[in-house]
Order: C-alpha cells, then sequence, then structure tokens
C-alpha cells in the first residue's frame, strides 16, 4: 500500500500569497514545482533537484530514508520564503518542496523553485534557498548501505562536517 501524504503550507502572512511548501511521501514533480513557481512576470525561474546518489563520501549508498519534524520545517520554507523576498524583493513565487520516507537512488528527495523578472537574482535567491533549507530545517536522512547498515544524519550537520558529505 502506497499512502502518499501532502501537507502544504501556503501561509497567510506572505505577501505573495502564491509560494507553495511541502513535506510528502508522493513523489515530486518537477513540471508541478515548475508551474507552481512559473508567473507571468517571470523572465527566468530557476529549479533545483536534489536527488539520491550512490555513495556519500566514497561509501556506496543504496537508499536514503528522510523524515522531517513537518509543521517546523514548513515554518522554515516560509522564513526562507520572507528572507527571500526581503534580499530579492522582485521575486514573484518560491516553491519548496521535501519528500520524507525511504527513497532510492535517483529519486529526487528536495525540489526548490524560484521565479524572479531577473535570472541572476532567480539563480541567487534558489541557492540561498536550498543552502539554508539544508542548514535549518529540522529534516533527517538515513543512509542505507548495501550491507543493511544505516546511519541517521542531520541536513544541517552536513554544512557543518563539510559540503562532501552532503
Amino acid at each position: 500500500m502506497n499512502i502518499a501524504t501532502t501537507i502544504p503550507f501556503n501561509p497567510p502572512s506572505q505577501g505573495q500569497g502564491k509560494d507553495s511548501f511541502a513535506i510528502t511521501f508522493a513523489p515530486l514533480s518537477l513540471e508541478e514545482v515548475y508551474a507552481l513557481a512559473d508567473d507571468p512576470g517571470n523572465g527566468a525561474v530557476v529549479l533545483i533537484s536534489g536527488t539520491v546518489r550512490n555513495q556519500t563520501g566514497g561509501k556506496p549508498v543504496v537508499a536514503l530514508e528522510y523524515q522531517a519534524y513537518e509543521p517546523m520545517a514548513l515554518r522554515v520554507f516560509s522564513q526562507i520564503a520572507g528572507d527571500i523576498r526581503r534580499q530579492w524583493p522582485d521575486v514573484n513565487r518560491v516553491a519548496i518542496h521535501h519528500r520524507t520516507g525511504r527513497l532510492q537512488v535517483g529519486e529526487i528527495s528536495v525540489l526548490v523553485a524560484v521565479g524572479c523578472p531577473h535570472r541572476d537574482e532567480a539563480f541567487s535567491a534558489c541557492q540561498y534557498a536550498i543552502d539554508t533549507l539544508k542548514h535549518n530545517a529540522p529534516i533527517w536522512k538515513k543512509e542505507h548501505a548495501p550491507d543493511g547498515s544505516g546511519s541517521w544524519v542531520s541536513i544541517g550537520a552536513c554544512l557543518e562536517a563539510g559540503a562532501a558529505n552532503c
């Protein structure tokens, strides 16, 4: 049985009201998240897709398992969008969606998209969003090795330990 749950979070305090934040067990859709960041006023939509890779720090990985403290993670996503709008006020839309559960190599774990009139700001805002999410959001991952062993890693701890492990 495959249960898909999406917890959308569109805070009423967000001036744009068109941002989209979600924590979900369901596979993430590039097309859906791109469309959520698109706007007729955009000259650019920058989207980053985080995927499960087959190794971390030279050690093989067969799957990752994500868990999140959803209410707080969604608040962090909203704070990221607010920070983006303060630094890049022309940004039209921000979409941040993250998966939870067990993901296989090649599956998308996170999508962040930023729509903006200008590409430079869109690139900068999108990079800020993914870097800040990885450092601040209460999301943890468990790396599963081929021998069946696994270890939990806080995404925020990745940046503290060195980007090579993220």
